[in-house]
C-alpha cells in the first residue's frame, strides 16, 4: 500500500519545556489581549509558535489550543488551511517561487525547476545544512515584477534562473543580500515573530519597508489619464471624467 502524508500532527503532543512555555505564554497573553474574543488571536499565535520552532509542530498546536481554550483539531484545521504555516522546519531562508500564471509563463516554472536541481531538494524541503527551504507559491501579489521570488516574504523582482541560483548561493555563503523592495532580510524565525505582531526592532527596518514602484503605479496613472514615462506626453487613456461634463 502506498504511504500517504497528510501533514497532520502526531498526537498526543508533548508540552514545551517549562521555561519556553512561560516565555511563550507571556507573549500569547499580549497577543490575545489585543482582541475582544480570544480565539481571534489564533493566527498570530500560530506565527508565534512558528517563530519558536521554524514550523507549526504538534507541540505548538497544543500550546495554541490551551491558550485559546480550543481543541487541537480546531487549531490543526486552521494551521493546515493557510500555506504560510509550515508543517516541516523551514530553513534560515525560506525561498518562495511564484508559479502562478504570469510568473510561470515569464519563467517562474523554469526558475523553480532549476532551483530544486541546484539545491538538490524538492518542494517544501530544506537543505541538509538548514540554510534554505523552497516552496512554489501560487501568487506573490507582485505580477508587475514577474517573475518574482520571495525570501522570508521579501521581494526579489524580475528574476531569472541564473539570478535565483546566485541568490541562494549568496544566502548559503553568508553574503549580504538585499531585496529589490523592502527591509533587509532577517531569518525565517525572526520574520515569523514579526508576522505574529511584534515590532521589528532592527534600526531603520520599518523605514525600508517596500512600496509600489513604477510598474505598480502604471495602471493608476493610466486610469488618471496621465502619460507614462517614455511616451512623450501621449495619454493612453483619457481622464475618467473627461468629456462627461454637462
Amino acid at each position: 500500500m502506498t504511504n500517504v502524508e497528510l501533514g497532520l500532527p502526531a498526537l498526543p503532543a508533548k508540552p514545551y519545556p517549562q521555561d519556553v512555555h512561560e516565555r511563550l505564554a507571556a507573549d500569547a497573553r499580549e497577543l490575545i489581549g489585543r482582541y475582544p474574543v480570544a480565539r481571534s488571536a489564533l493566527l498570530p499565535l500560530l506565527h508565534l509558535v512558528q517563530a519558536e520552532d521554524g514550523c507549526v509542530t504538534p507541540t505548538g498546536i497544543r500550546f495554541c489550543a490551551e491558550q485559546l481554550d480550543l481543541t487541537t483539531a480546531e487549531v490543526t484545521a486552521v494551521a493546515t488551511f493557510y500555506t504560510m504555516y509550515r508543517r516541516r522546519p523551514a530553513g534560515d531562508y525560506h525561498v518562495g517561487v511564484c508559479t502562478n500564471t504570469l510568473c510561470a509563463v515569464l519563467g517562474g516554472d523554469q526558475i523553480f525547476d532549476e532551483l530544486k536541481q541546484h539545491l538538490g531538494i524538492e518542494n517544501n524541503r530544506t537543505t541538509d545544512d538548514g540554510a534554505i527551504s523552497i516552496e512554489h507559491i501560487e501568487c506573490n501579489a507582485a505580477c508587475d515584477y514577474a517573475p518574482v521570488v520571495m525570501v522570508n516574504w521579501e521581494f526579489f523582482d524580475n528574476q531569472t534562473p541564473e539570478s535565483a541560483k546566485q541568490l541562494v548561493d549568496d544566502l548559503r555563503a553568508g553574503r549580504e543580500v538585499r531585496p529589490t523592495r523592502g527591509a533587509k532580510l532577517c531569518s525565517f524565525k525572526e520574520t515569523a515573530r514579526i508576522l505574529a505582531g511584534f515590532p521589528d526592532e532592527r534600526p531603520g527596518a520599518v523605514d525600508e519597508s517596500g512600496a509600489g514602484g513604477t510598474p505598480s503605479l502604471a495602471g493608476l496613472k493610466l486610469a488618471k489619464g496621465e502619460a507614462l514615462p517614455g511616451t512623450a506626453g501621449t495619454k493612453v487613456v483619457a481622464p475618467r471624467h473627461e468629456g462627461t461634463e454637462a
